[in-house]
């Protein structure tokens, strides 16, 4: 085991960085608008009125 001084870990360049975070964002925009598909999905196979059903 190391004792964690060492750090001869995988460096990556700023444009190495960028790429990842643009890949995260655009991952996260998918997920965002499945949520958001499945959501509108959901409501419109159940029908308007589950909307103005009484509490």
């Amino acid at each position: 085991m190391s004792d964690g001084g060492d750090d001869d870990g995988i460096r990556l360049t700023d444009r190495q960085k960028r790429n990842r975070r643009a890949r995260s964002l655009a991952i996260a925009a998918l997920l965002a608008v499945l949520v958001v598909l499945f959501y509108v999905i959901t409501i419109f196979k159940m029908g308007g009125a589950v909307v103005d059903r009484p509490l």
